[in-house]
């Protein structure tokens, strides 16, 4: 295959998303006395993905980086926003979002809870084209496309997987088994939520090269959740932090986790332990106080300035825009 090169232009486009959940909070029994609340896990998102392009979404747990992958997937409907598929506005109409569904595909976290334990590896792998029917695709069978999905994820001969089920899997064999199945539909996007955080660590790395393979050769652009830097570091091109719903740093990786320009970035990489002893010891630490706030009740202008470390009265007040500081890396700091 040739090797396609991210900035062949935008394959995905977010732009104003807002996703919120609707509840109610008080004390008693049934609804009486309860108080209308709403949550905003996605605030305003704006985002590019590049054809061929990975893309890390990272932060901290609960920050709203899974419900925004769940959005560009359609599992979500968003309050306010639009997302664009090769430029044209993605609809709400079954038919639309059925097609959508199959060029964009999902990776979960956890391959043994992805995977029906009474399936075998064969039936797990055809169920996405039996729903969208599929019965042959550039001149296959189903067979030979389910063989060639397990053959691509790295499992050879692909033949000999067919009959087996879940259970009679390593841990990374399972998570190769969840990438056939997305491979089979041939996808433009895989969006991969935390892919290898169930994994062992010595299986990791071959998911991760995987991953990258599909990427060089296929064109497959990537977005990949996680709350690991290490990982945002050896696979992706550009990183996006997200906090709180909002992304506050988003740049080409190597500038982002090695010159970052909001102090919420600065302090996740602080967290980050070096390896060498003698520069671990001697580097700057950014520890921050408090809590991360509630969605329910964000707090006004900045909503990192109640544990910022360098907050002025501004950031109090002021709303900071998601700006360019240098070409190509943006920060939502008016320190910045």
């Amino acid at each position: 295959m040739t090797e396609i090169a991210p900035g062949d232009g935008p394959v995905l486009e977010v732009r104003g998303l807002h996703v919120s959940f609707e509840g109610r909070i008080g004390l008693g029994a049934g609804m009486a006395g309860k108080k209308a609340t709403t949550s905003r896990a996605v605030d305003g998102v704006d985002l590019t993905l590049l054809r061929g392009e990975v893309l890390a979404l990272a932060g901290e747990s609960g920050c709203g980086k899974t419900t925004l992958a769940r959005t560009i997937m359609g599992l979500e409907r968003p309050k306010q926003g639009e997302i664009r598929f090769e430029g044209e506005k993605l609809g709400t109409s079954a038919k639309i979002l059925r097609e959508y569904r199959r060029r964009v595909q999902i990776v979960f976290q956890d391959p043994t809870a992805a995977l029906n334990p009474r399936q075998t590896i064969y039936e797990s792998v055809a169920e996405g084209l039996r729903i969208h029917g599929i019965t042959n695709q550039d001149g296959l069978t189903e067979e030979k496309l389910v063989a060639r999905a397990l053959a691509r994820s790295g499992l050879r001969p692909p033949e000999r997987f067919f009959l087996v089920y879940p259970h009679e899997l390593s841990g990374g064999q399972r998570q190769r088994v969840v990438i056939a199945g997305a491979l089979v539909l041939e996808p433009e996007i895989i969006v991969a939520d935390e892919p290898v955080s169930s994994l062992d660590a010595s299986v990791r790395g071959e998911i991760l090269k995987l991953l990258l393979g599909l990427r060089d050769d296929f064109g497959i652009a990537m977005l990949v959740v996680t709350h690991d830097l290490g990982l945002a570091w050896t696979i992706a091109d550009r990183v996006a932090i997200m906090y709180l719903g909002r992304i506050v740093e988003i740049g080409p990786a190597e500038d982002v986790l090695t010159t970052p320009l909001h102090p919420y970035t600065k302090a996740l990489l602080s967290a980050v332990p070096i390896p060498d002893p003698a520069l671990e010891a001697e580097r700057e630490r950014v520890v921050l106080g408090g809590e991360v706030p509630s969605p329910l009740n964000p707090p006004p202008g900045c909503v990192f300035h109640p544990r910022c470390p360098i907050a002025v009265d501004r950031c109090r007040v002021e709303v900071p825009e998601l700006r360019e500081i240098k070409p190509g890396h943006r920060a939502a700091c008016i320190l910045a």
